[in-house]
């Protein structure tokens, strides 16, 4: 079997070889040429998969380490008899840990406790049901806005979008990107959305970046209508718009979902998938190992008894300013940012010493360790 796949996937490397001859490349690189010869592509989203680059070639399988899949033309593989797969929930951890850090930096910067506030979810699936957990563990109203989910399951635990652009104090996407029918999201946060919000809350899109018109966006800052944004996915990028990067509080280069833990599940998500579709064993799988965090046990008593010492422990495993500083300071290398991205671990690698019994029970609710 030959199997391409992009450069970029970690943990990969030596042991997908166990299923077949292997070609790494450049994510850019994907090419109606470079891939015509193969049997399995192991994709992210930095290429489109349709027509163009899929026609005539011997490509009978794509998995994508990734949990969108909106950068694979599904009608078109259906109907050519390519199966496609991508990583569900894969990474739903790491963007909880990236919301949760930066609704904690923007509560100081903006002097509000976290507690007061009511949170609306705009899509409650893998991540959005992770985020609303914390926040609720957190001390935060959260209210839930799933239009396919309320439809199916009819029960009362969702409320309408506009209950949310009234009621939101900090609003947060997790929807796929759907450009059309029923469910569409794509521009789901547009001029009127803006124009109808009630309490001027904070943004934050760590999903899609077309889930946000920016145009929009850029207008309800300037204009007051929002009093916040933190912003991990843009559209256009990684030519991402300047005079948004200025505009918002945190901004960083689509690394919510990029975790050492979230990438670890969709290599062997997508390994998985490659063994279930050419009847392979799946021993190989169990060769994804995450390394080990530098500083494995958070200490309590580290921290000023004044601060919060459970959101000092949060921002220990993971703090967004550390990655706004350089996309601010360099917004050109974008790409090269995420590409070179120094993976983190999620809360679940840590062990917590010295924590009272509030602080150890609510951090023991997010999953860090104890003695």
């Amino acid at each position: 079997m030959k199997i391409i796949a992009d450069k970029n996937i970690p943990y990969l490397k030596g042991i997908v070889e166990h299923f077949g001859d292997v070609i790494y490349l450049d994510g850019s690189a994907f090419t109606q040429d470079t891939i015509k010869d193969a049997d399995t592509l192991i994709v992210r989203t930095v290429t489109h998969f349709g027509e163009s680059i899929l026609k005539d070639s011997n490509v009978k399988l794509i998995c994508s380490a990734t949990i969108g899949y909106d950068h694979i033309d599904t009608a078109y593989c259906d109907a050519h008899g390519i199966i496609w797969k991508n990583a569900p929930g894969c990474n739903s951890g790491s963007v909880m840990q990236y919301v949760v850090s930066s609704l904690i930096t923007i509560a100081r910067k903006k002097g509000f406790d976290l507690r007061d506030k009511t949170i609306g979810i705009v899509g409650v699936g893998n991540v959005g049901k992770k985020v609303a957990k914390a926040c609720e563990i957190l001390g935060m109203k959260v209210l839930l806005n799933d239009p396919p989910r309320q439809d199916q399951e009819k029960n009362s635990d969702f409320v309408n979008l506009q209950a949310i652009m009234n009621e939101a104090d900090i609003i947060t996407f997790h929807t796929p990107l759907i450009k059309e029918g029923k469910y569409k999201t794509y521009h789901l946060a547009d001029k009127e959305f803006f124009s109808l919000l009630r309490r001027k809350p904070v943004i934050i899109n760590s999903a899609r970046g077309g889930i946000i018109d920016t145009s929009a966006i850029k207008d309800a800052i300037k204009e007051n209508k929002i009093s916040g944004a933190i912003i991990d996915c843009w559209e256009n990028e990684p030519r991402i718009d300047l005079e948004y990067l200025d505009l918002v509080d945190i901004a960083t280069p689509h690394i919510a979902g990029y975790s050492a833990d979230g990438k670890a599940n969709a290599t062997r998500m997508s390994l998985e998938s490659i063994a279930d579709f050419y009847g392979l064993d799946k021993q190989p799988v169990s060769l994804v190992k995450e390394p080990a965090p530098v500083s494995p046990v958070i200490d309590m008593n580290r921290y000023p008894k004044s601060e919060n010492r459970i959101y000092e422990a949060i921002l220990d495993t993971y703090n967004p300013l550390d990655d706004f500083a350089p996309l601010k300071a360099f917004p050109d290398t974008f790409k090269e940012l995420r590409n070179g991205y120094p993976l983190r671990r999620e809360y679940f690698a840590y062990t917590v010493i010295n924590a009272s019994g509030n602080e150890r029970d609510i951090l023991r609710d997010l999953e860090f360790k104890h003695e």
